[in-house]
């Protein structure tokens, strides 16, 4: 099915889009925060399998972020031009190849390259979403419509946690990969087969006009108010939860694995509530005249809190500490909701993956970075890595987000 105009849904229903559009760019992204996350329950034994440090650990599965990062401004020219479905269909594609050749993977380096060319593959997931559901919803449904779109990836996040480990502990990590990756090539499919097109003018357009949009959206002031807090926030969260959250589990609060696999399930847990939550009250305050970055603000100075107790090494009540850090963690997401109303449909694609890029980017310097902190101190007897290096590593962190949330404060008394 195709339809001809960008501001007209056709004939289709609502619950017809939730069935033919949402759910397909859904589990694009379910499997997208699957990988992302994975590697926090993976991560411990196939850095002694493969002998890897903390260094190395941290920057193998950083890989995913910098392509995925790297990728973020030509996807977010052919998302405006060629639209969501045909671009997460190929980039999909490339994932199930990397998920197959990170199976078959006995090096670091060969274990990177499958690893990096997951991120390229699932870079446009969150993002072509977004776009699908600015094309398809109204403006007035984004907070939710986006919400939902990341709370689909939490269940992503909670599959890769306790249901990942059981799964690895009967079959192993290699074949789970294997198994990732012919799922990831049945989601492109999907999508492809399953999603509607519309016909776009903005095929047409040449590549200058199209690079022009973009200088447009870096000069703005507005994108420059949210985006460092944003990129911090969000950099933080991925950093952490996706790798660092099951070793801090480990050799601060003293768990096991399998109690590790449990507590990581909970803050996946949290991150699905969250993100409903706050779609939730992101567009019922909009009613009432209080805007999305109001909301967005005060949940990210919520995360720092959280923080705040993670430093401090308040481990009596894991289970609730992790799962108030996925709650808090995502309402930085907020954010691409606040762009999508800054900017023109025509640039959407473009404002949400410069906000992307920034994040990604950010997760990648703070994951790698956080290894390498980390590995200042030397290891301790039982082979655990010493609890000061988290509080450095995690510190460095949040202080980058104080800076960010007054630069926030201080451009909106500006304005």
């Amino acid at each position: 099915m195709t339809v001809s105009s960008e501001g007209d849904t056709g004939q289709l229903s609502v619950p017809r889009l939730m069935a033919v559009v949402f759910l397909p760019f859904a589990t694009g992204y379910f499997f997208s925060y699957l990988y992302r996350t994975v590697n926090a329950v993976i991560g411990p034994g196939l850095a002694v399998e493969v002998g890897l440090t903390a260094g190395q650990l941290g920057m193998l599965s950083s890989a995913y972020f910098i392509t995925f990062a790297a990728a973020q401004i030509p996807i977010g020219v052919f998302l405006d031009s060629h639209g969501p479905r045909r671009v997460e269909t190929v980039l999909l594609v490339i994932a199930a190849l990397g998920a197959l050749l990170f199976a078959i993977g006995d090096t670091l380096w060969g274990l990177v390259l499958g690893r990096a060319l997951i991120g390229l593959g699932v870079a446009a997931c969150l993002m072509g979403s977004f776009k699908a559901m600015s094309e398809w919803f109204p403006m007035d449904r984004l907070p939710l419509m986006n919400g939902l779109v990341v709370a689909f990836g939490g269940l992503g996040a909670m599959v890769a946690t306790a249901p990942t480990e059981a799964l690895v502990a009967e079959i192993g990590w290699r074949y789970g990969f294997v198994a990732l990756s012919i799922a990831t090539a049945l989601a492109a499919l999907a999508i492809w087969f399953i999603v509607p097109e519309r016909v776009r003018a903005g095929s047409s357009e040449p590549l200058s006009v199209r690079i022009g949009g973009l200088k447009g959206i870096f000069n703005s002031r507005a994108f420059w108010r949210i985006a460092p807090l944003a990129a911090f926030s969000q950099g933080s969260f991925l950093a952490i939860q996706t790798l660092w959250a099951g070793p801090w589990l480990r050799d601060v609060a003293g768990l096991d694995s399998r109690t590790v696999s449990f507590v990581l399930l909970a803050g996946a847990a949290g991150f699905v509530a969250g993100n409903l939550a706050a779609g939730l009250a992101a567009e019922r305050l909009a009613r009432r005249g209080i805007p999305p970055i109001i909301v967005a603000g005060v949940g990210m100075a919520a995360f720092m809190v959280v923080q705040v107790l993670v430093l401090l090494e308040w481990t009596q009540f894991p289970v609730l500490l992790w799962f108030a850090f996925g709650a808090m963690g995502t309402t930085g997401v907020l954010a691409f909701s606040v762009l999508a109303r800054t900017f023109s449909a025509g640039l959407a694609g473009r404002a949400n993956t410069a906000q992307n890029l920034m994040i990604f980017a950010m997760a990648f310097a703070l994951q790698w970075g956080m290894g390498e902190v980390i590995n200042i101190w030397p290891v301790t007897a039982d082979g655990g890595y010493a609890a000061i290096g988290y509080q450095a590593a995690f510190g460095m962190a949040l202080v980058l987000q104080a800076i960010a949330f007054v630069w926030l404060i201080l451009g909106r008394e500006r304005r």
